[in-house]
């Protein structure tokens, strides 16, 4: 107990100097708390009244925005699914391909999409396609990454007993491991669905179409009426798809 207590007392202080260091490099200030005002002011003069007007044009440019989310995500996860499998401890055909596509799918993974669009948009051009090039390799190491530790964490017994009844060992990893995590596949997915929309608004911000350059378009020209108008549908738009996501998954569950 006493070992216990000496424990949680570095843990307690290992915290707080990293709470203190964050801190002290974010250059936080409890002022600056106090200072929100000014800018709720500053929303209260230029946030309103909203520009309803530009709704059919900002709905169209928000199909964009949602199709390049949904392509690029679901792509991702028919390429991440098959191979979690081998990213996976329990199911990897050996140790070397386990390493090798773990290690793979960590150096995607830690590549953020912004840098990925940048490289896309200078190499391929402006437009949607560049954003949804660079969601859907950033989503195939996530969800990769996601579903090879469902895998991981999957019960043996059904595997098992395919084997017994003559299934050969793939087989029984698709029909035993997948029904057992597919709601959590889909958790994953929707997740990062709702992700890949808040990022195609920034990658639009740096050319990749859609929804977020119509926004940046109206922070530059100081369109702030506009640039409101686009948040709302933004909230708008996350909150449906939140909502599908729940659906989806009490219907599969």
């Amino acid at each position: 107990m006493i070992w216990f207590r000496k424990r949680l007392i570095v843990y307690g202080l290992l915290i707080a100097v990293g709470i203190w260091f964050s801190a002290w490099q974010a250059e936080f200030s409890f002022v600056g708390l106090f200072q929100l005002e000014n800018t709720w002011d500053f929303m209260q003069r230029n946030f309103w009244p909203l520009r309803w007007e530009l709704l059919p044009y900002l709905l169209k440019q928000s199909l964009v925005t949602l199709g390049v989310a949904f392509l690029g995500t679901m792509g991702a996860i028919v390429i991440a699914l098959p191979v979690s499998f081998f990213a996976a401890e329990n199911t990897s055909a050996s140790k070397f391909s386990y390493y090798i596509i773990r290690s793979f799918l960590s150096l995607v993974r830690s590549i953020p999409e912004i840098v990925f669009g940048l490289i896309f948009v200078v190499s391929l051009g402006l437009g949607p396609f560049a954003a949804l090039l660079a969601i859907f390799l950033h989503n195939v190491g996530v969800l990769g990454k996601l579903i090879s530790e469902l895998v991981e964490a999957s019960d043996s017994g059904p595997h098992e007993a395919m084997k017994s009844v003559g299934a050969s060992r793939r087989i029984g990893q698709i029909f035993a491991i997948i029904p057992q995590i597919w709601p959590n596949i889909l958790s994953h997915y929707f997740y990062r669905f709702e992700v890949a929309i808040r990022t195609s608004l920034v990658l639009g911000m740096i050319g990749g179409g859609g929804l977020g350059q119509s926004l940046m378009n109206y922070y530059n020209s100081l369109a702030y009426e506009s640039m409101a108008t686009a948040i709302i549908l933004i909230m708008g738009m996350v909150i449906i798809v939140d909502l599908m996501g729940g659906y989806v998954r009490k219907r599969v569950i």
